[in-house]
């Protein structure tokens, strides 16, 4: 379990890299749109989405490289693309080459989200595999908080300030990529390209006590009941598709990525002053780290619905709070302890469950392009939903963008009660024939 437990904490680290590379640019927000003179439109669509448009493609190719050149080479190369995408940002002196830069680390994010959660439920055991693939989303938060902090600490160099808050991402990308080479590569992964010996070396560094030659059976026998060329997009595979799709979208129909890139913004529109603004930034970073770390310990032991059902009641609450806050004026600390609520409510519910259920739905040679799917959802909807903040606050104002928000979380609640299994403690293998068994 050691062993499991140093490789799941290295590949998580992609998720650190994704969190830092997602929310570093909130802190260079308002300086780069003044410098460069853009308009609200071209800032958001342009320059502050640049990275998310490259998440996109990221995503929506990540399962060929995942499925082809395996979990741990693709892993190698979101290092890469990280270090090139902070060195690049922070040496750009326009706004296109830094969009360009910025969507070089996009595809670095969008790619991890598909093969790192893959990687780590493929190694970890059934019992164990929650917490496990959850250490990629407390990386993402500690990434996030990081960042804020990293903001607040580089806010007073002055005019290239933005230019430390980009760049200092360089470090932490060249440390995951030399310390990812040390990981064996995923076992069911070796097993589909008929690496079975291979698969054998890595299944006993795995459990030393398992039969393997029984381990590896099993795995063979649900790759045996796929048929060769099959797609996503089956019939069988509606169920699994439906949920990847469902858990996505109303992940960011919370409002969430557009509320981590305009934080100090939102803040200041609250009444806050800017330096106030960052600070309560790095809070929400804080209350981020501080429920995701309940909700991965919580979600093999409660499990991913019960988790979903939390974090939905408090999205609803937290978000009609906000809207009440700017509808009727309340100054000073409101609206922030409100979206502190929300953070906690998000990270004890989607934050902690979307990337876990999604890399646990679909079979073996198929889980790559699931997760694909799933991860392209959710990144066109944040990168559409962001870019258009600033126009959305200018025209029908901040009440009425958080007011629809909520409204979306009372459709996920219902989705949670009516439509999500429950799948913790169960085998990725079991778990794929009852999922396609049932509602093939």
């Amino acid at each position: 379990m050691n062993r499991i437990l140093v490789w799941s904490i290295t590949v998580a680290l992609a998720g650190f890299l994704f969190g830092f590379d997602t929310v570093v640019i909130s802190g260079a927000d308002k300086q780069l749109q003044a410098l460069w003179h853009s308009s609200d439109s071209f800032h958001g669509w342009v320059v502050i989405s640049g990275a998310l448009w490259g998440t996109v493609l990221g995503a929506l190719f990540a399962g060929i490289p995942t499925n082809k050149y395996g979990r741990k080479n693709t892993l190698i190369w979101i290092g890469v693309l990280f270090s090139i995408s902070a060195i690049g940002s922070a040496l750009s002196n326009d706004p296109i080459t830094f969009a360009i830069f910025r969507f070089i680390g996009g595809i670095g994010v969008g790619v991890s989200t598909i093969a790192a959660p893959a990687y780590i439920s493929e190694i970890s055991p059934a019992d164990k595999r929650g917490k496990l693939v959850g250490f990629y989303q407390f990386s993402l938060v500690f990434g996030i908080l990081i960042a804020f902090l990293s903001n607040y600490m580089l806010s007073g160099l002055g005019e290239n300030a933005w230019r430390w808050m980009v760049g200092v991402e360089g470090i932490p990308a060249i440390i995951y990529t030399v310390f990812v080479l040390t990981v064996p590569k995923s076992p069911r992964w070796l097993i589909t390209q008929g690496r079975i010996d291979e698969a054998k070396k890595v299944l006993l560094l795995i459990d030393p006590n398992q039969d393997v030659n029984e381990a590896v059976s099993l795995i063979q026998q649900d790759d045996k009941n796929n048929v060769t060329g099959e797609s996503i997009f089956m019939k069988k595979y509606r169920f699994p598709l439906i949920l990847a799709f469902s858990i996505a979208f109303f992940n960011q129909l919370s409002g969430i990525n557009a509320f981590l890139y305009y934080a100090p913004r939102i803040f200041e529109e609250a009444g806050l002053g800017e330096s106030t603004a960052l600070l309560s930034s790095v809070g929400i970073g804080v209350t981020n780290m501080l429920f995701t770390l309940l909700g991965i310990n919580l979600i093999d032991r409660l499990g991913r619905k019960q988790l979903m059902y939390i974090g939905s009641i408090g999205y609803i609450i937290s978000l009609s709070l906000v809207a009440c806050a700017f509808f009727f004026e309340w100054q000073g600390m409101a609206v922030p302890i409100f979206l502190f609520l929300f953070i906690a409510a998000h990270a004890i519910g989607q934050g902690s469950v979307i990337w876990v259920f999604i890399s646990e739905i679909f079979p073996n040679h198929l889980r790559g392009s699931g997760q694909a799917f799933g991860c392209s959802v959710h990144w066109i909807l944040a990168a559409a939903i962001p870019a258009a903040v600033p126009f959305l606050f200018s025209t029908i104002g901040a009440g009425t963008v958080f007011l629809f928000f909520a409204f979306m979380m009372v459709l996920q609640l219902l989705w949670v009660h009516f439509m999500m299994p429950e799948t913790k403690g169960v085998s990725l293998e079991e778990l794929s024939k009852k999922l396609i068994k049932e509602k093939a």
